[in-house]
């Protein structure tokens, strides 16, 4: 099959998942993908690709009503057989704080905000990240996260329903609102392996000693306290990377830890430092990650499999520079 007829029949399958309206919802669809600047949406009903009159624009997203999961499927159908496939889950929040009858509007964490929230709605998405040293990525499920979730329990959905179409391995790279408990103990049952940051503030605990014989075996060992050096033991294992942009790598790793309120999921710490230093002379600060899951990947592919993460926050800022003014149809799509 050519590229051209591949790309066809994707459009074909998509135009067929879309529920009610699909015609007029595939031609704003071209039009979104084709017109440079929109100051607001009736400006989408002026591409020569949208074959209506300007209220088809609203009344095509009223009544539209996509099959989440069909098109889901169809998604990751485009995903070719890999040794394993690269996911990553990213939570943003969009501020609305004008829209006081906006529905499941509340406080959103964002760190881009001067108090730390924001007045409006959090959304959950999951992204496949393609091979290669590519900055994009290619959403699988974007999701208002609603008043009854929170944007762990939203992700541990979206994981879990993902992974149920996908017969290789998976890999999900996430930042450090998931590197806690909550996040391993929910996720536990899911067939993946999770790469998380996790705070230099964090504390984990080491295997317990053998079972004495009297009272209740000890669930936890000693500490790991990452911002205290003196709590550390040795390393189980440490490798140096010369990488080309970055420098010196070294990349330590230490095993059969555990968050204190999820000891029957172990996990491994791993540490990643560039020991040349920046241009004044200050160290860098080292990125501390766990794995969670099969540990297939070996330790000096690691770090660099967490740095394609970023390619979701790029996908987050094509979205919001290409979709109109004040985003409203993305957020009202996604809000549906």
């Amino acid at each position: 099959m050519t590229k051209y007829n591949r790309y066809t029949r994707f459009r074909q399958d998509t135009y067929q998942l879309l529920g009610n309206a699909k015609d007029a919802t595939f031609d704003l669809m071209d039009s979104i993908m084709t017109t440079r600047n929109a100051y607001c949406l009736g400006d989408l009903s002026l591409s020569p690709f949208f074959r209506r009159k300007w209220h088809s624009t609203y009344e095509a997203l009223e009544d539209c009503r996509p099959n989440r999961n069909q098109l889901m499927k169809r998604y990751v159908q485009e995903i070719p057989e890999l040794e394993y496939v690269l996911l990553a889950i990213d939570h943003t929040a969009w501020e609305l704080k004008d829209a006081k009858t906006m529905k499941d509007r509340g406080y959103q964490h964002s760190a881009a905000s001067k108090n730390g929230t924001v007045l409006g709605q959090g959304y959950s998405t999951i992204v496949w990240l393609p091979e290669g040293e590519r900055s994009w990525a290619l959403p699988l499920r974007h999701e208002r996260i609603t008043s009854f979730e929170t944007p762990i329990s939203k992700a541990k959905w979206q994981l879990q329903e993902v992974c149920k179409t996908i017969q290789q391995k998976v890999l999900v790279v996430l930042d450090c609102e998931y590197g806690n408990s909550s996040w391993v103990n929910q996720t536990a049952d899911i067939q993946a392996s999770k790469l998380m940051r996790i705070r230099s503030n964090c504390c984990l605990y080491g295997e317990p000693e053998a079972y004495g014989g009297k009272g209740r075996p000890k669930k936890h060992g000693r500490q790991f306290k990452i911002n205290d050096e003196s709590t550390w033991w040795p390393t189980d294992a440490t490798v140096e990377i010369n990488d080309p942009k970055l420098g010196l790598i070294r990349v330590s790793q230490w095993q059969q830890l555990h968050f204190k309120t999820a000891s029957q999921q172990k996990l491994s710490l791993i540490k990643v430092e560039r020991l040349n230093p920046k241009k004044t002379g200050e160290a860098h600060r080292p990125l501390w990650l766990i794995w969670v899951g099969e540990a297939f990947l070996s330790l000096e592919k690691v770090w660099s499999q967490y740095a394609r993460r970023f390619g979701v926050d790029h996908w987050y800022r094509f979205a919001l520079a290409k979709i109109t003014l004040d985003f409203t149809f993305f957020k009202y799509t996604c809000s549906m």
